[in-house]
């Protein structure tokens, strides 16, 4: 009867779990970048703290100084620049994706891959809307990166709510986290206590080390695009950086845009910027995520992958976004849940 008992209060527990996140999948996902953007003001504040023997409300005021401030000179210095290459590239990529349309159309192999592809892709199939449309392929893509969220006053009041509450959460977090833990059994707070502690570090980590190479990524696709002469360099480079926070599948999304704009180049630009993102992935996966999850998170890529695919079909487009961290927890988590394993028991 206990065993019953036990599998009947799991699998109640679980389908409760899964209903509030089928329901409310959206709040948690702000709930949840909140919580990431709580942790990286609590880490950077940390540092000034350990190093600069500040008090924690001091550090944590001149990384929002500092945070604001490098804002404000980037948009005040680059801001119109950077609005301007992001136009020039999103009409680039209009007028790219139509040569490349026109171009399939006057091939029979072209007419067959456009008559497979959905409408909503640029090719034949219905329920996509008009293929004629400016709608098209590279503008979607482009107007992607900025409409993660829907429309742009929805994207912006969800990220104020996301700036806002995640300051308040680093401002005080042990008031939140003590508050979790009261809603706890007391028998088991310490474990509860100890997985929470957990999960901010492996957090922490994980931004570390992604910024890093999120950093390294876009620096190189900018300048090897620069080299190679494809225009707009730094509005390609700077894509590549940000859809690398997404691994594996953000890096597919940041060289979709560069190989369109390298068709337009010729043959043998479009194959040196597709060798370029090969060698830029391939140092990043064989050189640069080896060291940096050495001090981070180690993560296998298959369980990476397969997360995506996971949380992108559960929670949507924010859930392909967050699901590299929300699987580091989810690890961290289950690492402190179960035993490790005897040198006997393993494969």
């Amino acid at each position: 009867m206990q065993s019953i008992s036990r599998i009947l209060r799991m699998t109640f527990s679980g389908a409760v779990i899964a209903l509030v996140v089928w329901l409310m999948g959206d709040v948690l996902m702000v709930v949840f970048a909140s919580v990431l953007c709580a942790v990286v003001l609590h880490g950077l504040s940390k540092i000034l703290v350990r190093h600069l023997r500040l008090p924690y409300g001091w550090a944590l005021s001149a990384v929002i100084c500092g945070l604001i401030g490098s804002a404000v000179f980037l948009v005040w210095n680059s801001g119109p620049a950077m609005i301007s290459e992001a136009l020039r590239l999103q009409d680039a990529l209009r007028q790219q994706e139509t040569a490349l349309r026109s171009t399939l159309q006057s091939t029979p192999t072209g007419q067959m891959i456009l008559n497979y592809l959905p409408a909503s892709l640029g090719g034949h199939q219905a329920g996509g809307g008009d293929t004629s449309s400016l709608a098209s392929l590279g503008s979607r893509i482009a107007g992607s990166m900025t409409g993660i969220l829907g429309s742009a006053f929805g994207a912006i009041g969800t990220l104020l709510v996301v700036l806002i509450a995640g300051l308040y959460f680093a401002m005080s977090p042990a008031v939140y986290a003590n508050g979790f833990l009261r809603l706890v059994p007391v028998s088991k707070r310490p474990k509860v206590r100890d997985l929470l502690l957990r999960a901010g570090q492996t957090l922490w980590a994980w931004v570390a080390g992604q910024s890093l190479d999120m950093l390294v990524v876009g620096t190189l696709s900018g300048l090897g695009l620069w080299f190679i002469g494809v225009p707009l360099a730094l509005a390609l480079g700077v894509l590549a950086g940000l859809c690398n926070f997404i691994p594996y599948i953000g890096a597919i999304m940041g060289a979709v845009p560069a190989l369109l704009l390298a068709l337009s180049l010729g043959t043998r630009e479009t194959i040196m910027v597709a060798v370029l993102y090969s060698v830029i992935q391939f140092l990043e996966g064989n050189v640069l995520a080896p060291v940096i999850q050495r001090h981070a998170v180690q993560m296998p890529p298959a369980l990476t992958v397969l997360s995506q695919t996971l949380f992108g079909a559960i929670l949507g487009f924010p859930g392909l976004i967050f699901a590299s961290p929300l699987t580091a927890v989810l690890m961290a988590t289950l690492d402190g849940l179960t035993p490790k394993l005897d040198e006997k028991d393993q494969i």
